[in-house]
């Protein structure tokens, strides 16, 4: 009960269930489902609902009230947990490219701060060739980066191979072609990464390769503008596999389509860190613990 009264707590402050189910990453119908479940333990209706919006009832107000008293506990209870183990000490300093921040870091900094929440985290942004000399001139504990790195003097771990994907609007007309390739996307309306940018210049090597000139919109760096922005543009674009989550498509109303020579665009996401020593034992608990967070998530990612 407790577990979903924080859930209950979430969706009241973002006023919307969809809001709060990208904040917690579950799905609008599992969300429905805990509120439902927790209506009927307590006895009480916590909502009026009015169509899509909904307003605590003046339980649901006291309701809200005790799961903010049990959040706060749970945190003091958690803090003095991480005191008592030593994790007040954690400070890691991280590096890690734009893509990297929006696609890999999310999952691994949730769960690395549910677990010890006193730590402190700061994250440094750069091209890969920057967090590479940032690691190994121990200016970073440890970067994440798009690719595979054989650099003297660091330690570099493969976390996950990642490809991209079209992507585009449920209603889109490529939608129901059985079969896509490579060569119905000359002159499709596109959005694409900027001018500059490594996925950029991955597409552009891989139009040339196949002699493809798509119908260029708009050119930005953000995933998340050109995701909100591919129905308003009846547009395709294409995103790295692990960027595209199932609720995210759903939000959008997009899908993806299989086009097998986006196979060549593989890239490998790895994890770097000196190995001549001298990590503190935070930034060597992170690195331990995002191997195995990793795995789990990839796992899921591959399911």
């Amino acid at each position: 009960m407790f577990e979903d009264l924080d859930v209950f707590a979430t969706i009241v402050e973002q006023s919307s269930l969809n809001k709060a189910s990208k904040l917690l990453n579950l799905s609008q119908p599992a969300l429905s489902r805990k509120i439902s479940k927790l209506e009927d333990e307590l006895g009480v209706s916590l909502f009026n609902r009015r169509g899509k919006r909904l307003e605590l009832t003046a339980f649901g107000q006291t309701a809200y009230n005790f799961a903010l008293e049990q959040r706060q506990q749970k945190q003091k209870f958690l803090q003095m947990i991480a005191k008592y183990k030593g994790d007040d000490q954690i400070s890691v300093t991280l590096g890690a490219s734009l893509t990297t921040l929006q696609t890999t870091l999310p999952p691994l900094v949730t769960a690395f701060m549910e677990k010890h929440p006193t730590a402190e985290l700061k994250l440094i942004t750069g091209k890969t060739h920057e967090i590479v000399s940032a690691v190994r001139d121990k200016k970073l504990d440890a970067g994440i980066v798009a690719s595979s790195i054989k650099e003297p003097g660091l330690h570099c771990t493969a976390l996950f191979d990642d490809h991209l994907e079209l992507v585009l609007p449920k209603n889109h007309p490529l939608f129901e072609q059985e079969e896509v390739g490579m060569d119905m996307l000359h002159g499709l309306p596109m959005i694409i990464f900027s001018t500059g940018t490594w996925y950029r210049k991955l597409t552009d090597e891989l139009f040339h390769r196949a002699g493809v000139v798509p119908d260029i919109r708009m050119e930005m760096d953000s995933f998340e503008a050109i995701v909100r922005l591919l129905p308003a543009c009846k547009a395709a674009a294409l995103l790295p596999k692990s960027y595209l989550r199932s609720q995210l498509l759903d939000d959008n109303e997009l899908v993806t389509i299989h086009i097998p020579a986006l196979k060549e665009t593989r890239r490998t996401t790895s994890l770097i860190y000196s190995e001549n020593g001298g990590l503190s034992a935070g930034a060597k608990r992170w690195i331990e613990e995002t191997k195995f967070i990793f795995g789990q998530y990839v796992n899921k990612y591959n399911s």
